[in-house]
């Protein structure tokens, strides 16, 4: 047996996920001869079990023996995971992994052809989808490197017999056949029985897993097309989504949704979000708050956002002759091009405040200036305002009053909170943002 190397690994430092086991000492025999840039092994130390420590000594000496350089790390496995225990170990050991690899550095891991059918079937047994069921990738994404599972395409017993065949000793971990965990179960109890009614089972899994890998790049892609014609500034068209045939509109929503780096949404919470996003009024500024992250709609546009920082309720002192003043709760800088010659104060809208911009006759309302310019009511409480004693001079992002023009206020406000909201949307006031 023999690997077939990306050009990417012969010049990389790979390092392999080695437990011990009969999978990963194959592995790492295979890799050492397959002659990678630079080969390394981390073991991770869960301390699970009694034999833990005996383990680790054992990976060791394997490493020691073919003159692979070894990391151990011990981790703390979270007892109150959601996921159970493997989960847990499964968390707290590509913790590991990421923060171990630097960029350009491959993980290669023992993951094969019956482990991706394990993986399938308890997936469909959740209830997952179709990216669910893609199952896993031969290559991947992880932290600032790559994640690699050279094995994939192969049986578990082909690897016994090729470590068989080369005499190889290694660790058997009892978790492995436990029954009381869900992959072990699967394992020993269900997937014997249907590899003697179907001896193809194993394959057909890893198949079905390909197809629907296939079919998610299929669906990403639609969305991509989809989610572009959909872009209204940092929002999605409410109406436009509404155009689109319900399972064409999940899928945009759904990633949508992983575009913003939040878990995978179950199918009910979309339905949550058409129902009370996409469902209601015209006039209605809904909000839907989840765990990751909230959704907020105004008029025609629905905002997936992270969680938006709180303004302080007291006012900010801005010292003349100071060109610049941070803002609190991640509400960004604000910057002068010359310094004022007297103290500035900054507060944020509470209701009721006035301004009458330069080059208009009227005073208005930040409220109605806030609604001409289509600025979302939540944006509009986070604007600066910025006072000259009890004067209102400008609107940080947006306004100037005649005398801030008078001054010489020249004014930017550096913030991610403004350039997610206006980047591309434009500015529907007619005046000039500062």
């Amino acid at each position: 047996m023999e690997l077939t190397l990306p050009d990417a690994a012969r010049r990389a430092r790979v390092w392999v996920a080695f437990s011990g086991g009969l999978d990963s000492t194959l592995l790492l025999h295979l890799l050492r001869e397959a002659g990678v840039g630079e080969l390394r092994a981390v073991h991770v130390h869960h301390g699970l079990q009694a034999a833990a420590d005996r383990w680790a000594r054992e990976a060791r000496r394997v490493c020691r023996d073919l003159g692979v350089p070894l990391t151990v790390r011990r981790v703390t496995v979270d007892a109150d995971h959601d996921g159970g225990p493997e989960a847990a170990a499964r968390a707290a050991r590509y913790a590991v992994f990421e923060a171990l690899l630097k960029p350009g550095d491959w993980l290669a891991t023992a993951h094969h052809q019956d482990d991706q059918a394990e993986t399938v079937l308890l997936r469909a047994l959740r209830g997952s989808g179709i990216a669910g069921l893609a199952a896993m990738a031969p290559t991947a994404p992880l932290g600032r490197g790559t994640l690699w599972r050279p094995l994939l395409d192969q049986p578990r017993r082909a690897l016994r017999a090729e470590a068989e065949r080369r005499g190889l000793s290694w660790i058997d971990d009892p978790h492995n056949v436990d029954a009381r965990y869900a992959r072990s179960y699967l394992r020993t109890e269900i997937m014997p029985r249907l590899q003697r009614h179907w001896p193809q089972a194993g394959q057909s899994l890893a198949r079905l897993a390909a197809r629907a890998d296939d079919t998610q790049a299929l669906l990403r892609a639609l969305a991509e097309i989809d989610l572009q014609a959909l872009q209204r500034g940092a929002g999605l068209s409410v109406s436009g989504l509404l155009a689109l045939e319900a399972r064409r509109r999940r899928n945009a929503l759904y990633y949508a949704w992983l575009a913003m780096g939040w878990p995978a949404p179950a199918e009910a919470r979309l339905q949550r979000v058409e129902r009370e996003m996409l469902g209601a009024r015209e006039d209605a500024t809904p909000l839907l708050r989840h765990e990751s992250g909230e959704l907020r709609r105004y008029r025609d546009v629905l905002f997936l956002m992270p969680f938006l920082p709180e303004p302080p309720t007291a006012a900010l002192r801005w010292p003349a002759r100071r060109r610049s003043l941070a803002l609190p709760a991640g509400l960004g800088t604000l910057r002068l091009a010359r310094a004022s010659a007297t103290d500035l104060t900054v507060r944020f809208a509470r209701g009721g405040e006035r301004l009458k911009p330069a080059g208009e006759a009227h005073t208005r309302t930040l409220k109605h200036l806030g609604q001409r310019a289509g600025l979302p009511p939540w944006l509009r409480t986070r604007l600066p305002l910025v006072y000259d004693g009890g004067e209102l001079l400008a609107v940080a992002g947006f306004w100037r009053s005649v005398n801030a023009v008078a001054l010489g206020l020249d004014l930017q406000w550096e913030s991610a909170l403004l350039d997610a909201f206006c980047t591309g949307s434009g500015n529907a006031s007619g005046n000039q943002p500062l």
